[in-house]
């Protein structure tokens, strides 16, 4: 019985490079059936803001995969990221990016590596939360839970368990970000000591990614947050040899898309010389989610082996290594003809037959880990005129119940202490003026009404809660 999935051939090379895939599954017998669908620029034109129609979403809510090439999205106001809005759409929390060392047919410095890097996809600052606060400064707003860190643990953990991988690393700043990373982190901790038989360690992400692109091979399975997996998993890709052959799987509780790492490239588009090899990966990945792992071997070990033979697209062709240089639609024909044949050299794929590759039964779980949750101030953002004259926020709140500890400018406390704001924002924090004393919403709101009424500019309020008696905020 074949799986119905919808395909949508995007812009820029897309067209071509979907051709050349779809014309592999086919000689490859691939048990599926395809839906068409029209995303990109075309769409934006007609005035979907996300690139995409409604007879598009109907088709994949209706399939629940896609398979993709690369999109544009305009530049200019009113044109939205068509990924991201099919990441959150479609829950698609996980992003699985495997990269290898095909050393010695492609060229790299390294012999051997065999990194697959797993990047949470729906937090972070990538959820495009942002907001202009005042003439010079603006705001993006980083959102990491608890539930959402523990899935796409879980998930790293579990993708290791079935592919028999031995370790996974986690990657984070919260020697900075001790919140929002340490949450990370902390759900990183958590969910690692479910899985003794596999070794999990932690670094921090600078001198992380530094050493995966200087010694990939001491790395495994990487998982991490969402703007550090995407600078990450280009690194990664590029160690490989290129960019061009990488694939990734996107996976959510109900969807999943496949797609190529790169990008549309519209300035070689309809040249047939853009290299297929990272949407064929992409597609051998959507084989093996769906069951078809017979297939995706028969098309990977014949890519392997048309690679291994010299026959090589203008991006990975070598004079003295190569031994054809050939378009997009004769390098799919050269992975037709090898269909059946394996490699010599680089290693074939290796999966189960009766892998059960859905690990995307990971459910989202949260757990209360307090008891007592206590409102004890408030910090409020205002628009200033770098006067430096706190005098009168001070003076106005003697008399309530709260008072104010600290005005800081960008994170940096400038008053009490006689510092400068270096720009038109400041934020005032208030604390309740006895310890003891329960301080309600009404009290955090007549702050806010007697700041208006003496014609101050709030951008941006912020409670302050104890959680069991530990702060949740900066100091």
């Amino acid at each position: 019985m074949s799986t119905s999935v919808t395909v949508a051939y995007g812009d820029g090379i897309g067209p071509e490079i979907m051709e050349a895939v779809l014309s592999i599954l086919r000689e490859a017998k691939a048990e599926i059936s395809i839906d068409i669908i029209e995303i990109g620029e075309r769409v934006y034109s007609k005035e979907w803001s996300h690139g995409i129609s409604p007879s598009g979403w109907e088709s994949i809510e209706r399939t629940k995969i896609l398979l993709k090439s690369p999109t544009t999205t305009p530049q200019g106001k009113g044109h939205k990221s068509l990924n991201v809005a099919l990441r959150k759409n479609l829950g698609l929390y996980a992003n699985i990016r495997p990269c290898i060392s095909y050393h010695p047919v492609i060229e790299n410095k390294f012999d051997k590596f065999d990194v697959v890097v797993i990047r949470e996809n729906e937090e972070d600052v990538y959820t495009g939360i942002e907001h202009r606060l005042t003439g010079d400064s603006y705001q993006c707003t980083k959102i990491i839970t608890r539930s959402g860190s523990e899935k796409i643990c879980r998930y790293a953990f579990e993708y290791a368990k079935k592919h028999n991988r031995k370790k996974v690393t986690c990657l984070t700043k919260d020697n900075i970000m001790k919140m929002t990373d340490g949450a990370f982190h902390a759900a990183f901790d958590r969910i690692a000591k479910e899985y003794p038989d596999i070794k999990a360690e932690h670094y921090i992400v600078d001198i992380g990614m530094a050493r995966v692109a200087t010694e990939p091979e001491n790395f495994d399975v990487i998982v991490t947050e969402n703007l550090y997996g995407d600078i990450l998993s280009d690194i990664v890709a590029q160690t490989s040899g290129s960019v061009g052959l990488a694939g990734s799987s996107n996976i959510g509780n109900e969807y999943a898309m496949f797609e190529a790492v790169h990008g549309s490239a519209p300035d070689i588009a309809g040249k047939n010389i853009a290299n297929p090899s990272g949407l064929l990966n992409a597609a051998v990945h959507m084989l093996v989610y769906i069951g078809q792992v017979s297939t995706a071997k028969l098309i990977y070990n014949a890519w392997l082996k048309t690679l291994e033979d010299g026959i090589h697209t203008a991006d990975l062709y070598k004079e003295k290594k190569s031994k054809q240089k050939v378009g997009t639609k004769e390098f799919a024909q050269a992975v037709i003809d090898n269909l059946g044949k394996k490699p010599a050299t680089l290693l074939e794929l290796i999966i189960s037959s009766d892998l059960d590759s859905k690990i995307n039964k990971v459910q989202d779980h949260y757990e209360q880990d307090y008891k007592v949750k206590k409102l004890v101030g408030s910090d409020i953002a205002l628009a200033w005129d770098k006067s430096n004259n706190f005098d009168q926020i001070v003076r106005l709140f003697e008399s309530s119940n709260l008072k104010m500890i600290a005005i800081y400018s960008k994170g940096l406390a400038i008053w009490p202490g006689g510092s400068k704001s270096s720009s038109d924002q400041i934020t005032c924090r208030f604390i309740a003026n006895n310890e003891k004393q329960a301080i309600t919403n009404i009290d955090v709101n007549n702050l806010l009404i007697k700041l208006e009424e003496n014609s101050f500019d709030v951008v941006r309020m912020d409670k302050l809660y104890l959680y069991d008696g530990k702060e949740g905020f900066f100091s």
